[in-house]
């Protein structure tokens, strides 16, 4: 008899800064003793951006470009892998980026680029894709006190979280959960997170939302 589900063998988490994409990454590779990876961050130019540097933001944007298409080329995924690989991130975040730091002319050449490197790479199985409120988002920056984000400004991370809405309202090249953290705690809640570990380990097929703990599942679109 044919298998009715196939889980996913390539799963990535998605979301803006301090949301819990390496977190929550970190604890379904363990889970499901995947391959880990792990978004680049060293970016020499990074730091220059954040303090608002003439030039800074073309420069660290490319920077990110290249090292996420050499990470994610490199990866064994696809029909012929055994391999379940979980990334906490995808590949298109780098344009969403982009297109709220770059100019007109810096994206118009940041796009030819971007274009030849994604049609080289494969797309996740399944994303998952984590919201939370600009308000969350800012309390949590505050909390970790990362060296390099505390000049990350108010009106930035709530440009951030539009911009990830509005790409993940039009996202359709992977199955996708959507999951609102702004109550949910993976580390201090153990329910919250055997909830959501138990919906990943269902089929999910288009774009489905993880509801919290007392609610009936995941509601369709």
């Amino acid at each position: 008899m044919a298998k009715l589900f196939e889980p996913p063998q390539y799963i990535a988490v998605e979301g803006p800064i301090r949301v819990g994409k390496s977190t929550l990454a970190n604890i379904i590779a363990d889970r499901l003793n995947a391959q880990r990876v792990i978004e680049p961050e060293d970016n020499p130019f990074l730091r220059a951006f954040y303090e608002g540097e003439r030039g800074a933001g073309f420069q660290a944007q490319f920077a990110f470009l290249v090292r996420r298409f050499e990470q994610l080329r490199a990866l064994e995924v696809g029909p012929k892998s055994r391999k379940t690989v979980v990334a906490d991130y995808i590949f298109e975040k780098d344009k969403i980026f982009a297109y709220i730091n770059l100019s007109d002319p810096e994206l118009e050449n940041y796009n030819r680029y971007y274009q030849l490197f994604r049609e080289q790479l494969p797309s996740p199985d399944l994303v998952i894709y984590l919201q939370a409120s600009p308000d969350v988002l800012k309390k949590r920056l505050r909390k970790k006190n990362v060296a390099g984000e505390t000049a990350v400004s108010d009106d930035y991370i709530e440009e951030v979280v539009k911009a990830y809405e509005h790409f993940f309202f039009h996202y359709t090249s992977s199955d996708l959960l959507v999951v609102n953290t702004n109550d949910i705690d993976f580390v201090e809640r153990h329910t919250d997170l055997q909830e959501l570990l138990r919906r990943v380990s269902e089929p999910i097929r288009g774009t489905q939302y993880f509801l919290p703990l007392g609610s009936t599942g995941a509601a369709s679109v």
